[in-house]
């Protein structure tokens, strides 16, 4: 979620990114927090470093990825740096794109990175940022690729999964369901595939040849991308239902019925499953149960969990801290600029950032 110098860029990332621990970056002459200490201490946060990315002022941040130990931001032109999350200090920082094109997803596995840029499926060095292998695609791509260590899955406009040998990316076979549905989000590992469609199917399938091993159907479109969590499956469907499956066997576990279409995939963490819902705000399930927790009005997302609390970050960029086992609201600040933000369900650091390129990592005090 960058925009960036292109003259000099890898040079004036190095000089110009700060980091900072909270205890000294306010200093004369250094860039203006994102987000007061102060007033951050009232929800028992501090600031773990604050970056500040050159871009350009016509450029602006648009992406937020956290992936590993890196976290990734995008900006409108397709410039991308990588920051270590632990540090916030520069991995790299490059253009990985022309501008314009559409960037599709970014992930990694085996210390590579990638993504499918325009028609082509990108394989890039998370050190330096350099692209090791581009492989152009005979169809349009619809959603974030998957892959294990042997395949990449990539589904098309043509309605249709395909399935590329990873070494050399020779198309092995194509998989499909039989209503033709378009496929709009796959995971996979070594031992499964599991792909979604805009007519609510879920189907578990053999990740080396198109042999189906389960189907579940919703009753509506799945909305955003499933997610995994250890054994099960959580999927959100425009038919206002949250879904838990079983990953082996696609078995429902429970559902939890929202009050409205959703039209995002939830945030998931071991105890707790959070759903956007629309013009509702964000609702908090028991992961186990199914049961309704509690909902925070104009609740936009999760930004990270710490124990048994919440951090939750609202339409109009106030943050909510909300207590899972009581379920009650504990306090909450204005955070002022905040435009830009990522999910970490990884530990309980939160990153903010705002649309000129500033970000700012949060760490709870308690």
């Amino acid at each position: 979620m960058l925009k960036f110098l292109r003259c000099g860029a890898v040079l004036l990332a190095a000089l110009f990114v700060l980091s900072v621990s909270s205890g000294n970056i306010a200093a004369e002459g250094r860039p203006q927090l994102l987000v007061s200490p102060q007033l951050l201490e009232q929800t028992n946060l501090k600031i773990l470093w604050q970056s500040e990315l050159p871009m350009k002022k016509s450029e602006t941040l648009e992406r937020l990825f956290i992936l590993g130990n890196r976290i990734y931001g995008l900006s409108d032109r397709n410039y991308m740096v990588s920051l270590d999350r632990q540090k916030g200090t520069v991995v790299f920082s490059r253009a990985v794109a022309p501008a314009g094109l559409p960037v599709i997803g970014l992930d990694i596995l085996h210390n590579e990175l990638f993504s499918v840029i325009g028609n082509r499926l990108v394989q890039i060095n998370p050190e330096f940022g350099t692209e090791r292998s581009g492989t152009a695609l005979a169809f349009v791509v619809i959603c974030p690729a998957a892959r294990n260590s042997l395949y990449f899955y990539i589904a098309g406009t043509d309605r249709r999964l395909h399935v590329l040998r990873a070494d050399d990316k020779v198309q092995i076979f194509e998989a499909a369901v039989r209503n033709n549905s378009m496929i709009t989000s796959i995971i996979a590992d070594e031992n499964f595939v599991v792909f979604a469609t805009d007519a609510g199917n879920c189907v578990g399938m053999a990740p080396d040849a198109p042999k189906r091993l389960w189907l579940f159907d919703a009753d509506g479109p799945v909305a955003g991308r499933i997610v995994r969590d250890v054994n099960s499956l959580f999927v959100a469907s425009r038919d206002t239902n949250v879904y838990k499956l079983d990953i082996l066997t696609g078995k429902l576990l429970w559902k939890y019925q929202t009050e409205a279409v959703l039209d995002r995939g939830p945030r998931v963490t071991r105890n707790v499953v959070y759903q956007y819902v629309r013009n509702k705000g964000l609702s908090a399930i028991d992961n186990r149960t199914g049961k309704f927790l509690w909902q925070v009005p104009q609740g936009a997302d999760l930004l990270a969990e710490a124990g048994q609390k919440a951090y939750v970050i609202t339409d109009s960029g106030e943050l909510v801290v909300m207590d899972n086992k009581k379920a009650e609201k504990l306090y909450s600040i204005n955070l002022g600029p905040v435009s830009r933000y990522v999910t970490n369900t990884a530990d309980s650091k939160l990153y903010i950032a705002d649309e000129a390129g500033r970000i700012a990592c949060l760490e709870p005090t308690e």
